[in-house]
C-alpha cells in the first residue's frame, strides 16, 4: 500500500527521520517497507501491511500512529488545515480555511438548525449482521467543481485520479482514516430513502465506471425505494452520482461485515480500495469521526451548510476490550525481564489504557480500532517487537527431550516386516473382502462370514476369513512376470465367532512343477529364523489330524502339513495347499504357506536374545538316514539323535524325506545332515566317528526303525 511521507510528516510537530532512515525504523519493528520512491517534492513509502493490521492502518493515521510509537514523538492532531492534521502543507491564502483544534470526531463546522439530515433522507437497514453500523450526514448547498492543489497532488501521490471536490474528499479520508465513504446526489434518491438489503434475484446494477452487474441474493447493497443505487462497500453506482449540477450531497460513511464483502467481491470478480479494506475488517466506531471529518472538509473547500443531526444506525455498540497482562508470563515467554516502566510507556504509546499497574497482572484497556488484540500473548507481541527483537539475546533453548512413549504392536509389526523382507520376500496389501467364489472353493460355510450389507461388487461379498485366498490371486497374476514368487502380509481377518484378528501369512511357490518338499521345508527354515529373532524358542511341529468337519481340511494338503507349536500352545499352520484349491484358482505347482496368529505371536516374543559366540573351529558333517514307520514325526527322531550326541552335536538338519517304491509298504525314509563343533578344541574323526556309532546304536533299539548303511 502507498504512503506519502509528507502527509505523514503532518501528523508531527518534529520532523520526521528522513526516508530512508523511516523505512528502516518501519520495516525492523512494523511492517516491511518494499519500495521507497521519490515523487515531485514528496516520497512514497509502498509498506506490505500484515493483514491483521489492515483495521488501523490501512490508513496514514494508523502508520503516522506507528511511527509516534517507534519515535516516542506525540501526534499533533491540530490545529490543522484542510490539507492535514498539523497543517504543514505550503497552501496558498485562498486555499488555506479556517483551522480545527482536538482529535475528535465532532469537528467545528457550522450546522444548519433549521434544516434536520432526516428532512432530506432516511435510512434503513435490513439486516443488521451484513451491517453493524451505517451513519449519513447531508451537506446542502455545495458547489462541485476541481479540488484544490494540494488534495489533488495528495491523491496523484498514492495513485488515485482527482475527479471533482466532493469525490475527492471521500477519497481523502478514506487515505487518511482508513475507512472508505461515499457521496451521493441527495436529489437523486427515489423516495428520499436510503435501504441496506440484500439484492433481490435478477437486479442489474451499472456502476460508476459504466460496468454492468447481475446482481443475486448474497450480494448486499445500498438501495433507494425503487432500485440498488450502490454494491455495498465496494463500488457506487451511476445513477445518484456527484456531477457538477449536485447541490445536497448526501455522506455514507458505514460499517460492513467483512465476510458478505468478501463473498460478494468474490462472485461479481470486483476489487476495489473500499472493498478491500472492509474485508479486513474496520472499527464500527470510525464511521462517525470519518463522515465529521469529511463533511468539515465539504464545507471548507466545496461551501454549503451541514444540516443539522448525524443518522446513526448503530444497534450494537461495540465496546474497548480489557486484557490481563501478566508480567510473569510475559518474562517466561520472552526470555528476558523488561522493566515495569518500560513496558507501560509502550502500552501508553500504543494508546493502550493501563487501568490498574500496582501489581503484577496489569488490567489493560484496548482501543477498538485494535481489532487485532484479544489475547494477552498479542499484548506481549505489541511490547516485545517495539521494544525490538534485536534486543532479545539469543539463547539456546532449555528443555527436557522426552522420547515417545513406545508402540510395542507397531515395533513388533516393524520387525517382523523386516526380518521378512531380509529373507528376501515381497510385502502385499490386498482388500478385506472375499468372493462367492472363493468361499465356496476354500469350503467356508456362509454362516461363519461375515457379509457386506452392500458390497461394492461380486468380488467383495464378504470380509476375509483368511489372508491366503487372495494370496492365490497374487500368486495367479504375479506368475505371468515370475518364476518364484515369495510374498507375505500382515493384516487382519474377519470370523463371525472371533470378530477380527492380525494375522501374518507368507507364500512361497515355483513356476515349475516340483516334489514341493524344497520349498516346504525351504519355508519351515525362514520360519525357524524368523521365530528365533523374534526371541522365541520351544518350538514344535505337529503333524495335522483334522476331523472330516474341521474346514480347514479344505485348505491343506493332507499329510504334508503341521500345527506350529510354542510351548505346547498352537499359533499357525505350516504346509501345502490343496491341490483342489489350486485347481479352481488355475494354478499347476505345488504352493506353501505358513499363517500365524500374529496377535500371539508378538505375546511371546521377546527382545532378550542369548547370545553365543561362534567357534573358531571347524565344523564336521555326518549324515544319516534312517527308515521308521509312516506314523513317526520328525521331531521324534531329531529328540533322539540330539540327546544322545550330547553338547558336541551344533544342529540338526532334516533334508530329505522319500516315500517310494524302493521304501517298504508303511514306512518313510528321513535323511539327516549331523553337524558336530566344539567349542574348545577340533574334533578329530575317530571322536566323531564314535558319536556317530552311538546315535545309530541309540535309534535301532526303538522298534521299526533302521539306519540305513
Amino acid at each position: 500500500m502507498i504512503f506519502s511521507y509528507n502527509w505523514l510528516q503532518s501528523f508531527f510537530e518534529k520532523r520526521l527521520p528522513k526516508p530512508e532512515k523511516l523505512a528502516e525504523l518501519l520495516t525492523m519493528h512494523s511492517f516491511e517497507v518494499s519500495e521507497l520512491k521519490k515523487v515531485g517534492k514528496d516520497f512514497t513509502l509502498d509498506i506490505d501491511v500484515l493483514p491483521n493490521r489492515g483495521p488501523d492502518c490501512f490508513s496514514h493515521i494508523g502508520v503516522a500512529r506507528e511511527c509516534s510509537v517507534l519515535l516516542n514523538s506525540k501526534l499533533k492532531m491540530g490545529p490543522a488545515k484542510a490539507g492535514g492534521w498539523s497543517g504543514r502543507e505550503a497552501l496558498s491564502r485562498s486555499e488555506t480555511p479556517r483551522p480545527w483544534k482536538g482529535w475528535s470526531p465532532n469537528f467545528k463546522f457550522k450546522e444548519n438548525k433549521q434544516h434536520k439530515a432526516k428532512d432530506f433522507v432516511r435510512v434503513e437497514v435490513k439486516n443488521k449482521m451484513a451491517c453493524p453500523r451505517y451513519t449519513a450526514r447531508v451537506v446542502s448547498g455545495v458547489k462541485v467543481a476541481s479540488s484544490p492543489k494540494w488534495l489533488r497532488q495528495r491523491l496523484k501521490v498514492c495513485g488515485i485520479k482527482p475527479i471533482n471536490n466532493i469525490v475527492d474528499i471521500a477519497n481523502f479520508v478514506m487515505l487518511e482514516t482508513g475507512q472508505p465513504l461515499h457521496a451521493f446526489d441527495g436529489e437523486k434518491l427515489e423516495g428520499k430513502k436510503i435501504i441496506v438489503r440484500f439484492a433481490k434475484k435478477r437486479e442489474r446494477i451499472v456502476t460508476l465506471d459504466e460496468e454492468r452487474y447481475d446482481l443475486n441474493p448474497d450480494i448486499l447493497v445500498i438501495a433507494d425505494a425503487r432500485k440498488p443505487i450502490a454494491i455495498a462497500g465496494i463500488k457506487g453506482g451511476i445513477m445518484p452520482e456527484i456531477d457538477k449540477k449536485t447541490k445536497i450531497v448526501v455522506l455514507e460513511s458505514a460499517n460492513f461485515n467483512p465476510r458478505v464483502i468478501r463473498k460478494g467481491s468474490k462472485k461479481l470478480s470486483l476489487k476495489t480500495d473500499a472493498s478491500w479494506r472492509f474485508e479486513h475488517g474496520i472499527d464500527p466506531n470510525l464511521t462517525e469521526m470519518a463522515i465529521n471529518r469529511a463533511a468539515f472538509l465539504i464545507q471548507k473547500i466545496a461551501g454549503g451548510i451541514v444540516s443539522q443531526g448525524l443518522i446513526d444506525k448503530y444497534p450494537r455498540k461495540i465496546l474497548p476490550k480489557i486484557i490481563k497482562l501478566n508480567l510473569n508470563y510475559l518474562k517466561s515467554l520472552l526470555g528476558i525481564e523488561i522493566p515495569k516502566n518500560k513496558i507501560l510507556k509502550i502500552l501508553k504509546n500504543l494508546e493502550f489504557k493501563v487501568l490498574d499497574s500496582k501489581h503484577q497482572v496489569l488490567k489493560v484497556k484496548i482501543p477498538t480500532f485494535r481489532l487485532d488484540i484479544s489475547i494477552s500473548e498479542d499484548l506481549i507481541e505489541e511490547i516485545a517487537r517495539v521494544y525490538g527483537y534485536q534486543e532479545v539475546p539469543a539463547t539456546f533453548p532449555i528443555g527436557v527431550l522426552v522420547p515417545p512413549k513406545r508402540n510395542i504392536e507397531i515395533f513388533w509389526e516393524s520387525l517382523t516386516k523386516n526380518i521378512l523382507k531380509e529373507f528376501g520376500f515381497s510385502e502385499v496389501y490386498n482388500y478385506s473382502f472375499v468372493s462367492e467364489r472363493d468361499r465356496e472353493a476354500f469350503g467356508y460355510k456362509i454362516r461363519d462370514l461375515i457379509e457386506i450389507e452392500n458390497p461394492v461388487s461380486i468380488e467383495q461379498r464378504y470380509l476375509r476369513p483368511s489372508l491366503i485366498p487372495n494370496f492365490l490371486k497374487n500368486l495367479q497374476k504375479n506368475f505371468k512376470y515370475q518364476k518364484k514368487i515369495r510374498i507375505f502380509e500382515l493384516g487382519k481377518i474377519f470370523q463371525r465367532s472371533k470378530v477380527e484378528k492380525k494375522m501374518l501369512t507368507a507364500l512361497l511357490a515355483k513356476k515349475e512343477v516340483s516334489s514341493g518338499a524344497d520349498e516346504f521345508y525351504y519355508l519351515k527354515g525362514i520360519l525357524d529364523l524368523l521365530l528365533n529373532k523374534l526371541g522365541i524358542s520351544n518350538i514344535w511341529y505337529d503333524s495335522y489330524r483334522p476331523t472330516p468337519e474341521e474346514s480347514k481340511l479344505a485348505i491343506w494338503q493332507p499329510k504334508k502339513c503341521a500345527e506350529i507349536k510354542v510351548d505346547g500352545e498352537e499359533i499357525g499352520f505350516l504346509g501345502e495347499i490343496s491341490p483342489k484349491i489350486l485347481e479352481d484358482f488355475k494354478i499347476n505347482t505345488r504352493v506353501v504357506v505358513f499363517d500365524l496368529d500374529f496377535e500371539k505371536l508378538q505375546t511371546i516374543s521377546s527382545e532378550e536374545q542369548e547370545y553365543r559366540p561362534i567357534s573358531p573351529y571347524p565344523a564336521a558333517v555326518r549324515d544319516i538316514s534312517v527308515l521308521v514307520p509312516q506314523g513317526i514325526l520328525v521331531e521324534e527322531v531329531l529328540n533322539k539323535i540330539e540327546s544322545t550326541g550330547g553338547p558336541l552335536i551344533r544342529d540338526i538338519d532334516l533334508f530329505d524325506i522319500y516315500e517310494g517304491e524302493e521304501i517298504p509298504s508303511g514306512k518313510k525314509n528321513l535323511a539327516f545332515h549331523i553337524i558336530y563343533q566344539a567349542s574348545d578344541r577340533t574334533l578329530d574323526s575317530k571322536e566323531i566317528d564314535e558319536i556317530q556309532k552311538r546315535i545309530i546304536g541309540a535309534l535301532e533299539k526303538e522298534s521299526g526303525w533302521e539306519v540305513r548303511k
